[in-house]
């Protein structure tokens, strides 16, 4: 294993690139190296179906930009060049030319001339031109959609009052309106059935001379390139499986590639539960819903992951309890689970990062989605420790806290336990949050429809907010102290109501669904109790004051109590009010303030990760003696390879 490595690497734009650590890798066996290889390679080939799927001329925009970053021989150091490579460092980093939280398209500060004659200037060979298509005719393709604000300019608009469908740039859906879109899935789903499938997750949903359709994402079908290199390398990692359940469980995911069934998916994704001894787990496939205004179709992503053995105990006592979690919930006992079922949680180690998981990752993940599948079998629930770990590095000594806190034993208190109670929150919301309660007979999970994401996200917080005070958690040893937990709720509340801001383009509303959540919480917490938190300033700045910590707790009791009845009810109306209330607009003056002074501190609003790079050793004769960790590989040199060797759309 090479040695050099540093937590921090380059910034540009809004972004920091770090690097990520695999703990320990070099002591495993051989086999299981082979294992997170073989899944590695199925991770990376999906990476061009994410950055189709963020947008119709995604794909060809950055085959274009990384032409010219290659083969354009005037000046390099020119305004015009420097502007258009950082323009495609962010392309590579979203997945396409919209930003990957806020989902606005991105403003060119290279010229449109500058384009046009460097297109001009290279081998027609290196760029991605259909057949009989010219130079000129890719320029006038998508030179519009990069210099014209108003073709296509957002990815995901949630905005109240719009045909979402129409007005997002995703490429989930064409030529059909969202009603159409909504009365095409209302017509395929059953109240009766106690297993619905998620219809449409893996799906393009298109209108062509009047009849709507689905293009389904499959081997044979959309994507199908992609799709059986990612087959292709599961299957070699099915031969180093660590047991006969998790060959079941790759087994049964290519079935659900090659069928694009989503029955199927159900079918893996219970047998995915079912394996808990193996050291190594992986996500593959169409998953996540946030990227679609309607929360209806699953971008792909895809993550390699194995076990932090020394720090599981921490998610194993929370596993262990989670009857207690939920039948002490501050909710309706209607929309509590009479039993929980199968409830899994590690701290994990990342090993590899694909799709829309990479550049920019979760570090908790709560899998399946699928509320049916939940409530009779349970879910897996991963933090991903050494993600964390290099956010933690990362932000030492950066000045935040001195900057937006102005209470020092606080400020101490942050930093004694800050990074403890952060894991420990991911942890009861991607353990416990997302896995608890459930829907009332005959209530669609869809019912929320483009509220669902932020509601969910808000129900999983409250729920890990709510029990990191409780008394519970020091009985089991996971907080130190009783006053721990304070240094989260102040933390939650600040970015919520102020430091997330930093994120936000002046004029813009919040849309991303994990911010919409945090704002959503805070500000009504602010509205809704007198005498617990408030706003203040001094010094002609912008403070939290806390004053109630029990109060607090209770504020976030009697909300998870309402939006647990939301989702359980689908009571799409009282969605709508709380989110658009409280959720979505900003004060311009607030957030200038804090623009201003995050600009002063110079601390990027957004991290993403390098992924390292695994590579084969052989001896000799020719056989694999181990596999190979890099650290040292540059973030550009990353993409490049990456469009080279998983090319596949």
């Amino acid at each position: 294993m090479n040695n050099p490595f540093s937590y921090c690497e380059e910034s540009f734009a809004d972004v920091q690139m770090l690097r990520y650590r695999l703990k320990d890798f070099e002591r495993l066996p051989l086999k299981k190296k082979l294992y997170v290889y073989c899944l590695a390679k199925a991770t990376l080939f999906g990476r061009d179906i994410t950055t189709d799927q963020f947008g119709k001329y995604n794909l060809k925009i950055r085959k274009t930009l990384e032409a010219i970053y290659i083969s354009y021989k005037g000046d390099r150091e020119s305004t015009d060049f420097n502007a258009m490579t950082e323009y495609l460092k962010r392309v590579w980093f979203s997945n396409g030319i919209y930003h990957h939280y806020g989902c606005d398209k991105f403003i060119p500060e290279f010229s449109e001339n500058f384009l046009r004659q460097a297109l001009m200037s290279i081998d027609v060979a290196c760029l991605p031109l259909k057949q009989g298509q010219t130079v000129k005719d890719l320029c006038d393709e998508i030179v519009p959609v990069i210099f014209n604000p108003e073709i296509l300019p957002k990815r995901v608009d949630k905005t109240d009052g719009v045909d979402i469908v129409k007005s997002s740039a995703c490429n989930y859906y064409e030529n059909v309106s969202q009603a159409e879109v909504e009365h095409f899935y209302a017509a395929m789903s059953d109240k009766a059935d106690d297993c619905p499938p998620s219809y449409g997750l893996n799906t393009k949903l298109v209108k062509h001379d009047g009849r709507i359709y689905e293009q389904v994402w499959k081997a044979d079908g959309c994507y199908g390139e992609a799709i059986r290199h990612i087959v292709f390398w599961l299957r070699k990692a099915s031969e180093y499986a660590e047991n006969e359940l998790q060959q079941n469980v790759i087994g049964l995911l290519i079935r659900y590639y090659e069928s694009g069934d989503v029955r199927d998916f159900d079918s893996y994704s219970i047998e995915w539960l079912s394996e808990k001894d193996g050291l190594i787990d992986f996500i593959n496939g169409f998953i996540e819903v946030y990227g679609d205004p309607l929360g209806i179709k699953g971008s792909w992503e895809g993550i390699v992951t194995y076990k932090d053995v020394e720090a599981n105990s921490r998610t194993a006592r929370i596993c262990e309890n989670a009857q207690w979690f939920e039948d002490h919930s501050p909710v309706d006992p209607r929309f509590k689970k009479k039993e929980v079922r199968g409830v899994t949680a590690n701290v994990v180690c990342a090993a590899m990062l694909g799709g829309d998981e990479y550049p920019s990752s979760a570090i908790g993940i709560n899998l399946p989605n699928a509320d049916w599948i939940r409530a009779a079998h349970g879910s897996k629930s991963i933090t991903i420790g050494n993600l964390t770990e290099a956010y933690n590095k990362a932000a030492e000594g950066n000045g935040f806290l001195d900057e937006f806190v102005d209470d020092s034993s606080m400020i101490s208190l942050i930093r004694k336990y800050g990074d403890v109670c952060d894991d420990l929150h991911t942890d009861l919301h991607e353990c416990l949050g997302h896995g608890s309660g459930q829907l009332l007979p005959g209530v669609l999970p869809d019912a929320l429809k483009s509220y669902a994401d932020t509601i969910e996200e808000a129900r999983a917080d409250l729920f890990g907010l709510y029990y990191i005070a409780d008394a519970k958690l020091m009985e089991l040893g996971l907080v130190p102290d009783g006053d721990a937990y304070k240094a989260q709720y102040y933390t939650y509340m600040l970015n919520g109501l102020l430091t997330q801001l930093r994120r936000i383009t002046p004029g813009h509303n919040i849309e991303e669904a994990h911010m919409r959540n945090r704002a959503l919480i805070a500000h009504w917490v602010i509205d809704n109790t007198t005498g617990v938190a408030s706003l203040i300033r001094h010094d002609e700045k912008t403070y939290l004051r806390i004053s109630d910590y029990v109060g607090l707790r209770a504020a976030f009791a009697k909300l998870l109590a309402e939006i647990q009845r939301i989702k359980s009810e689908g009571d799409y109306e009282a969605a709508r009010r709380l989110v658009e209330k409280y959720a979505v607009r900003v004060d311009e003056g607030l957030l200038a303030e804090v623009h201003e002074r995050y600009s002063r501190l110079g601390i990027a609003p957004y991290k993403g990760f390098i992924n390292p790079r695994l590579t084969i050793v052989r001896n000799e004769s020719g056989e694999v003696t181990d596999v190979n960790v890099d650290y040292t590989e540059k973030y550009s040199d990353q993409m490049l390879r990456y469009s080279r060797e998983y090319a596949t759309l």
